[in-house]
């Protein structure tokens, strides 16, 4: 299965930023880790960070037209207000989890609201960097098969 993972603005960040909410492991080890695991699992992984909203359309819209059959994505902050990357991710027919670090319900009230996540098939909130596994685990496993 081909997947896209997709992460947004300050994603890149992780192991840097606020470790007390996002964890001390680094972009890098979470690239790896989901490369790898979708390496052992027969699976394509890319994965994709932009801390610019149009970067994260243009590889929507490019997901699109190249094979992809399932997004991970980790809007950031584009989660609370971003209406272009919403309706990107509604023009694509396949299936999307969005994935959250951290509990964004336990944090400031305006982070509680997603107007990504009506267009997505599920979301994983707050299992830290392993929600992108589980999120992959629902993608390529039976639970999510047409």
């Amino acid at each position: 299965m081909k997947l896209l993972v997709l992460n947004g603005p300050n994603i890149n960040f992780v192991g840097i930023r606020e470790k007390g909410i996002y964890g001390t492991r680094n972009y890098e080890w979470l690239k790896s880790m989901l490369e790898k695991k979708g390496a052992e699992e027969g699976h394509q992984i890319e994965v994709f960070q932009s801390n610019y909203e149009g970067g994260l359309i243009d590889r929507i819209q490019e997901a699109y037209r190249d094979g992809t059959q399932g997004i991970i994505i980790n809007p950031g902050a584009f989660t609370h207000y971003s209406i272009a990357l919403r309706d990107a991710l509604a023009s694509v027919d396949m299936p999307i989890i969005e994935v959250h670090i951290s509990n964004v319900h336990k944090r400031e009230e305006f982070r509680h609201v997603s107007v990504t996540a009506p267009v997505c098939t599920g979301q994983v909130v707050g299992l830290g960097l392993e929600g992108y596994v589980l999120a992959m685990d629902y993608l390529t496993g039976e639970f999510c098969k047409k």
